[in-house]
């Protein structure tokens, strides 16, 4: 979908016409599914925060700026929705494995190098790492290092001072580094 075609969707939906919306939602859901993933942890937790952020996106979309990029404000109303949900619930650590990661399809089993499952296994570890983080570690990690925010766009998102934001980046990188061990840096 092309600029022109998503601003027009946009200014649809802005005057409520919800298939215009579901256009919408159709474009930025995987994008959406893969924040609350990384957050949450949990497929259908992320499923239920994803669909939480769109409908929340609806009722706020009539003031929205349309000289803004739509994605972004709608990640980060997910980024808000999961932000919500963890300091609502303890912290979990849920290994993060698509079902199909090593699924040979022609074969029909399992067959994965020695390699993959090396980086597999190491990028499980670092999903378990960043997930035992506290909720306010977990969000500025995932807004800086996967939306790839400013320190100052986090600190106005979050309404946190700029030393707070780097604070937290800086305290939960410590404690992934520690999580991770030496073969990490």
């Amino acid at each position: 979908m092309d600029s022109f075609a998503e601003q027009e969707l946009l200014a649809q939906a802005q005057r409520g016409d919800r298939q215009a919306y579901g256009a919408l939602v159709g474009r930025y859901q995987q994008s959406l599914f893969a924040v609350c993933y990384r957050l949450l942890g949990q497929r259908q937790d992320a499923e239920d925060a994803a669909q939480e952020a769109f409908v929340r996106g609806f009722r706020s979309l009539a003031g929205f700026d349309r000289q803004r990029p739509l994605g972004p404000w709608l990640r980060q109303i997910a980024t808000n929705v999961c932000y919500d949900l963890l300091r609502q619930r303890p912290s979990t650590t849920v290994p993060l494995l698509d079902e199909h990661d090593g699924f040979d399809g022609r074969s029909g089993g399992w067959r994965e190098t020695e390699q993959a499952q090396i980086v597999r296994e190491r990028q499980q570890q670092l999903w378990q790492a960043i997930r035992a983080l506290p909720p306010h570690y977990r969000v500025v990690i995932e807004m800086r290092h996967f939306q790839e925010l400013s320190y100052g766009a986090i600190a106005a998102q979050l309404n946190l001072p700029l030393n707070t934001v780097k604070s937290h980046l800086l305290r939960a990188r410590k404690l992934l580094l520690e999580r991770l061990g030496p073969e990490s840096e």
